[in-house]
């Protein structure tokens, strides 16, 4: 498996992106109301924060997938990793704007965190395309 990520530094980074995508998974479908409560969220807001979390956990199945059931693991797989990183990116600008600059929606309960998890997210992500372009820009 460590030779599928070119070493192991590249699958603790995998691994460390995609367990963070998971924890908000959960967070999202699983504890909806204490995520919303800590971001100062109304409750009526809860079928969108689950569908977000849905999209996440569609992220999550494909990364379990491509480690664990895809017998030529990373390879080929450059749509995936850059279309996660265009999420990522796209969040992160998106999330800067909202929070930052319009402002709206916003309480005391806001934080950078929508800023914060995006960036780390992003930079894990630009990461694995740079380190495994060998193997995904593979066709």
């Amino acid at each position: 498996m460590i030779e599928k990520f070119n070493g192991i530094f590249y699958l603790i980074i995998f691994l460390v992106h995609f367990i963070g995508i998971a924890v908000y998974c959960f967070q999202t479908i699983v504890g909806t109301k204490t995520f919303m409560d800590k971001f100062g969220m109304d409750h009526s807001a809860a079928v969108v924060v689950r569908f977000v979390g849905a999209l996440m956990t569609g992220w999550v199945i494909m990364a379990i997938y491509i480690m664990f059931i895809r017998p030529n693991g990373v390879e080929g797989t450059w749509a995936f990793f850059n279309l996660i990183f265009i999420i990522h990116a796209c969040v992160l600008v998106t999330n800067f704007y909202s929070i930052k600059i319009d402002k709206t929606g916003m309480n005391e309960k806001s934080s950078n965190e929508g800023i914060i998890a995006p960036a780390v997210f992003l930079i894990l992500t630009a990461i694995l395309c740079y380190g495994l372009s060998d193997k995904i820009y593979i066709t």
